[in-house]
C-alpha cells in the first residue's frame, strides 16, 4: 500500500521522537560551528554503512568495530580534519572522541559512533574537541547541527517527513554534508578532505538486523548513486538511528512503507548534494530504463554521471547528445546500440538507434534550467536506476586546485 508522505518543513534528525542534537565551535575551521553530537534518549537500535575504499579513515574503522553490538546510542562528528592516513595516533583520536562524548552525555564509548571530514593527513586537534564538547549543549537546532559539519557545502542539508504506518505516525529525519570527492559505494564493514556523511534517525522501532537490511537498500538507490566527480572518500558514513519511541514496529507487514518513507528522505538529501557540488549551477538526474539488470542500468547511469564531457557540456547548455552516447556506450554493459532511445528533458534526441531532428533553441533552453533530465531507453528488460550528478564549472577546478592552500 503506497503511504502519504508529509514533509517537515525545517527539521532534521531531531524531528523524530526520541532525538536531540547539540553543536559547538572548536576552533578547527577557519569559522563556523565544526562539532556535533546526536543522542537517541533512551536508547537505540543502529545500522551504518562505510566506505568501501582501501584507505579507510580512522573514524571508520572505529565506528565499525562500536556497530558490532548494534545499539550505538549517539553519534558525534568534526568538521575540518578528516583524521584520515594518521596511523595508530588516529585510531587513538577517534576512540578518544567517542569517550568525551560518552562522558559529556552519560553513555560508554562503544554506545557512540564518530565521523571526521575535513583534510587528510593530519592529526586531530584533540584540545580543541574536547573543550568544544565541554561547552556542547544538547539543545541545538536542526540547522545548526548540520551546519557544525559542513566543509566546502555551502548550504547545510538537512530534511525530516512522516507518514501514517499502520495507523500511526512514523518520521525520519536526516541530515548529510558532501560537495566534492563525491562518488560513494558504501556497504556494511565487516574489519574492525570533503566526504559525504549522512545522519539519519526515525522514531519507529527496528529490530538491528532489519534497520541494516533497510538502510542498505535505501542507500544504494540514493547516496550510492550520486556522484559528483567519482571520487570515493576515504570517510564515507550512513548512520541510521532507530528510537522506538512511536511505539510503531517495523515488520514484514509493513517493512515496505517504512522503505518508501526512508527511501524518500534519502533520495532528497542525495539531491541536495548533487545540486551543492564544489562549483555546481545545475542538478542533473539521469534515468535509465530498459536494461536487462539494475545493475546494469546503475552502471549506465554513473558512467552518463561521471563524466566530464557530458559535465561540461551541461555547463556550456551545448546539447551535444554523442557525448550521451559515448558514456553509455563505454560503461562496460551489453547491449543493441539499434534499440537505443535517449532525451534531454522533454526533447527528443535519438531514438531506436537513430539521430532526430530538434530544435536547437529548445535543446539548449533545458540545459539552462536548474534541474536537468536526461532519460535513456535500452529495450534490453524491464529494469531501471536514477543517478544524480552537477555540471562541472570553472568553480570546480578553482575550489580544488586550492583547497590545501
Amino acid at each position: 500500500m503506497a503511504i502519504e508522505i508529509e514533509w517537515l518543513s525545517g527539521r532534521g534528525v531531531a524531528a523524530p521522537k526520541g532525538f536531540r542534537v547539540g553543536a559547538a565551535r572548536a576552533g578547527i575551521k577557519t569559522q563556523g560551528l565544526d562539532v556535533a553530537l546526536l543522542l537517541a534518549d533512551e536508547g537505540a537500535t543502529c545500522a551504518a554503512v562505510f566506505t568501501t575504499s582501501q584507505v579507510k579513515a580512522a573514524p571508520v574503522l572505529v565506528s565499525a568495530e562500536h556497530l558490532s553490538a548494534g545499539h550505538a546510542r549517539a553519534v558525534v562528528v568534526n568538521a575540518g580534519n578528516a583524521n584520515c592516513c594518521t596511523g595508530e595516533a588516529g585510531k587513538q583520536n577517534a576512540r578518544r572522541m567517542c569517550e568525551l562524548a560518552a562522558q559529556k552525555i552519560g553513555l560508554t564509548a562503544p554506545e557512540v559512533l564518530v565521523c571526521s571530514t575535513g583534510i587528510i593527513g593530519h592529526p586531530l586537534p584533540m584540545d580543541k574537541i574536547e573543550n568544544a564538547l565541554a561547552a556542547l549543549e544538547l539543545n541545538a537546532s536542526d540547522e545548526e547541527a548540520a551546519r557544525a559539519f559542513m566543509t566546502t557545502d555551502l548550504v547545510p542539508k538537512f530534511i525530516a517527513a512522516r507518514a501514517e504506518i499502520g495507523g500511526q505516525t512514523v518520521t525520519v529525519g536526516g541530515q548529510c554534508k558532501g560537495v566534492g570527492m563525491i562518488g560513494p559505494n558504501m556497504a556494511p564493514l565487516s574489519v574492525p578532505h570533503a566526504t559525504m556523511l549522512a545522519f539519519l534517525t526515525t522514531d519507529a522501532r527496528v529490530e538491528a538486523p532489519r534497520l541494516q537490511a533497510l538502510l542498505e537498500r535505501a542507500v544504494a538507490r540514493s547516496f550510492n548513486s550520486v556522484t559528483v566527480d567519482g571520487d570515493m572518500s576515504t570517510n564515507d558514513t550512513a548512520i541510521l538511528l532507530a528510537s522506538g519511541a512511536s511505539q510503531v514496529e517495523i515488520s514484514d507487514d509493513n517493512e515496505g512503507q517504512f522503505l518508501d518513507l526512508l527511501g524518500a528522505v534519502c533520495r532528497e538529501l542525495a539531491k541536495k548534494i548533487a545540486r551543492d557540488g564544489e562549483g555546481a549551477t545545475r542538478l542533473v538526474q539521469i534515468e535509465v530504463a530498459g536494461t536487462a539488470t539494475e545493475a546494469d542500468a546503475r552502471t549506465i547511469a554513473l558512467s552518463i554521471a561521471n563524466s566530464p564531457l557530458v559535465k561540461t557540456a551541461i555547463f556550456g547548455r551545448d546539447p551535444n547528445w554523442g557525448r550521451i552516447a559515448m558514456a553509455a556506450g563505454k560503461a562496460g554493459v551489453a547491449f543493441d546500440a539499434a534499440k537505443l532511445s535517449f532525451s534531454l528533458g522533454e526533447v527528443p534526441l535519438f531514438e531506436n538507434g537513430e539521430p532526430l531532428p530538434f530544435d536547437l533553441a529548445t535543446a539548449e533552453r533545458q540545459l539552462a534550467n536548474e534541474n536537468v533530465f536526461i532519460r535513456l531507453q535500452l529495450g534490453e528488460g524491464d529494469a531501471d536506476w536514477t543517478a544524480w550528478t552537477c555540471d562541472f564549472s570553472y568553480e570546480y577546478v578553482k575550489i580544488n586546485a586550492e583547497y590545501h592552500t
